[in-house]
Order: C-alpha cells, then structure tokens, then sequence
C-alpha cells in the first residue's frame, strides 16, 4: 500500500522526496562501503509536530537524520525545509536555517561547565546579539541548569547531559529538532522528563523529528510516525494509527512489512 494519506493536510516543514544516501562512491544508491542505506526514503514531516521514525535495526533511521543534516552526502532525491530546497547543505547552512541536530550519546564537554557548555552552542549563532537574551531564557525554563550552571557537567546524571544537550540546541532558536535516541541509558523517570521537554517544545511552534527505541513510547506523545524498512518509508500516518497498525508488530518481530504498493 502507499503511505496514508490520512495526516493532516498542513504545510509541511520537511520534506524528503525519494533519498538515495549514505557512504561509498556508489553511482545510483549509497551506503556503508557496497550496502545501501537510504533507498528512496520520502517524508512529509509536519510543521509544529512531533514525528517519531521507528523501524527494525539498519532501518536507515540514524542515516536519514544525517543526511537531512548534511554530514553525508544525498546522491539522489531532494530535501527540503520550509519549501527551500537544502539538499547536500552543510550543518552550518542548516543551522542558520533553524536546523538542530541531537545524536546519539552523550555530546557535551563533560570538565566544562554546565554555563560554558550552554555558551558554546551559540557560537554557531548568526544571531549573537540575541544569546544573551536567550541564554538567561533558558536558564529560567530549566530550573536544574540555572541551580548547577557553575557546576562542571560531568557531575550531571545522564538525564541531565541530554537537557543540556536539548537545552544547547535551544540556544539557536530552532524551527526543527532531530533528535536520535534521547532515552538511551536514562531511568524511567529521567525518559518522562525528556518527553515532556519534547511536548513542550511542540507546543511551543518547534517541529520535532524524533528516533526512539521504545516505539510504544514515543508514538504516544506524537502527531505523526514514519516507520522504514531496509530504507524505504513503508508507512507513513498519525501515531494513532500507527499504533493501531497491526502491521507494526509484525514489523518489530521481525516479520517485516510487504513492499509499497504503486499507483
């Protein structure tokens, strides 16, 4: 079947139109060495959403986050945010166009301070005048930050470093957040916090784009889900009826989902 068109008509803010991305000097499809990654993935990612990418293992998910972001190249297809054409743009150009990527791990300078670290995610700003501004904005919106600031961020709990890391990114005033696995490592209660972040910044006009382990999870606090199998988008709908697919349990016991129909 193609991907639902049940999802809300807006605007979308991203949109992937048939990528072909990954690492190689391959022709036509690119991957790690000869294996293809990225084999015509399409998404319409809706402004002011929260979309969860959920799929198998070597789905594609993480590599189509760094191909929307421009750390490997897009050989085929198009990317495009707010209807601009990015494709192949690099993370500097993304940044200024409101763009934020948040990877996997843990990605601060952990003998740094907590204020130090928020400090260097401004450098990348084509907006100094307005750091400070922002900076004393989200020291009051993330109250343990503003306690610890002084505070070297080695001594934060693993839920903590990814609110700074979130945090940082905020610095830049983004329109789109991709952000790959937040949950990673972190207790129960620290995984709340960090989707209750990710709520709020959607309810605050901030499209999310997010790749998380516990599907389950994640879907229920977003608008929209992508699922991708071996690269290609195989559905695309509302969580809610992602959720309700039966399709997607059969995916994640490792059945795997029957290829898209074309019409």
């Amino acid at each position: 079947m193609t991907p639902s068109k049940l999802m809300n008509a807006s605007e979308p803010l991203l949109v992937l139109d048939r990528v072909f991305a990954g690492y190689g000097k391959m022709t036509v499809f690119a991957g790690y060495g000869k294996m293809t990654i990225l084999n015509g993935t399409t998404a319409r990612v809706r402004r002011g959403a929260i979309t969860t990418v959920i799929g198998p293992n070597g789905a594609g998910k993480s590599t189509m986050f760094k191909a929307i972001f421009g750390l490997l190249p897009v050989r085929s297809g198009t990317v495009a945010v707010d209807g601009r054409n990015v494709t192949n743009f690099s993370p500097r150009q993304l940044l200024d166009l409101g763009v934020v990527y948040i990877p996997q791990g843990r990605n601060i300078f952990p003998e740094l301070s907590v204020r130090h670290n928020l400090e260097l995610g401004g450098v990348a700003s084509s907006d100094r005048a307005g750091l400070a501004g922002r900076l004393d904005a989200i020291m009051q919106r993330f109250a343990m930050l503003s306690d610890k600031a002084d505070a070297q961020a080695s001594t934060l709990s693993g839920g903590q470093q990814k609110i700074l890391e979130v945090a940082r990114g905020l610095l830049l005033d983004p329109k789109l957040i991709l952000i790959d696995e937040p949950s990673i490592g972190l207790s129960p209660l620290m995984v709340q916090e960090v989707l209750a972040i990710l709520k709020d910044l959607r309810d605050n006009g901030v499209t999310v784009l997010l790749i998380e382990q516990n599907a389950k999870q994640a879907l229920q606090i977003s608008d929209d889900g992508l699922v991708l199998e071996q690269g290609q988008t195989r559905i695309e709908d509302t969580a809610p009826n992602i959720l309700a697919d039966p399709r997607i349990a059969q995916l994640f016991l490792g059945g795997g989902l029957a290829a898209p129909e074309h019409v």
